[in-house]
């Protein structure tokens, strides 16, 4: 495997990895305790939303599984479970189905198929037998967030933000700041009785009048979704009776195309217990790049 690619591909899977779970999750800044008492009355769709931001914030851990288009950079679907009462953590099995992502696995000899465990201060990405050939056995790639900071200045410190402080929020608060939120009937969702509510962001209205955000968490929230080339986006959601966000989508235009994502969310409370992989069979991604450049004379 060329330099190049080893370092294109180590960089593919960083973004790709945080980029997972902010999509099962929803990248938030928000780092008050939600909780949430008794169920309100659902009559006002924004009281309903606040009330379930407050009770799925609150409930810190959840299974997740879903699919995630995002233009001709990736499309994806990933299952597993995450906890993020302390930043986030746990697994999840991520297979990419298409894009320049699945293209960059496959050239770099892998099946689209990884898993990623993230950890409160980075996560771990198993590249497979196609990476381990070329590091002497090492499956795995760590990625910390302080480097990923320090290599991808104000990107990387923007990532680091987002992953250690993700929650299934994010939608909520989009749908709560843009004003635009309706009640759009009762309907299953694998089973399960649930409130559909829909709405559009347009983030040039974004306002800070429903979502018991401040200005700057508004004006951050703009620059995320700007920063993605999003000026306009659907977001509908469904609630079971608990209150308990049980599924989102988002539909919207990115820079690389369209975006495209459905998540499923259940059994909240669930332990996640998650180990880091084993130091023998594991390179930081700083130390992945060192190498690779001390090896750039004698490769092409």
């Amino acid at each position: 495997m060329k330099t190049s690619t080893v370092r294109r591909v180590g960089l593919s899977v960083a973004v790709a990895a945080a980029l997972t779970s902010v999509a099962a999750c929803g990248g938030s800044d928000d780092k008050s305790e939600g909780r949430a008492g008794s169920a309100v009355t659902k009559a006002d769709p924004v009281a309903a939303l606040l009330a379930v931001q407050k009770k799925t914030g609150g409930a810190n851990s959840a299974k997740v599984e879903g699919t995630t288009t995002m233009g001709t950079a990736m499309s994806m679907k990933q299952a597993g479970a995450l906890d993020w009462s302390d930043g986030v953590s746990g697994s999840m099995k991520i297979t990419y189905t298409g894009g320049a992502m699945a293209d960059t696995m496959k050239k770099a000899g892998g099946d689209g198929t990884m898993e990623a465990r993230y950890f409160k201060d980075g996560y771990a990405a198993n590249m497979g037998s196609a990476m381990a050939a070329q590091t002497g056995g090492k499956s795995w790639i760590s990625y910390s967030y302080a480097d990923l900071a320090e290599l991808g200045g104000a990107a990387g410190a923007a990532m680091q933000d987002q992953m250690s402080n993700a929650t299934p929020e994010q939608g909520l608060k989009s749908l709560l700041a843009s004003g635009d939120v309706k009640k759009a009937g009762q309907e299953d969702v694998r089973g399960v009785p649930t409130t559909h509510y829909s709405g559009t962001v347009d983030v040039a209205e974004l306002t800070a009048k429903n979502s018991e955000l401040d200005a700057g968490q508004v004006a951050e929230l703009k620059k995320q979704l700007g920063d993605a080339g999003i000026t306009t986006e659907k977001i509908d959601i469904w609630v079971d009776k608990n209150d308990l966000l049980v599924k989102k989508t988002e539909r919207g235009q990115m820079k690389t195309g369209e975006l495209n994502s459905t998540v499923y969310y259940s059994d909240y409370g669930t332990k996640v217990s998650v180990e880091r992989p084993p130091a023998s069979e594991t390179i930081g991604f700083k130390e992945l790049l060192k190498q690779q450049q001390g090896a750039s004379g004698s490769a092409s």
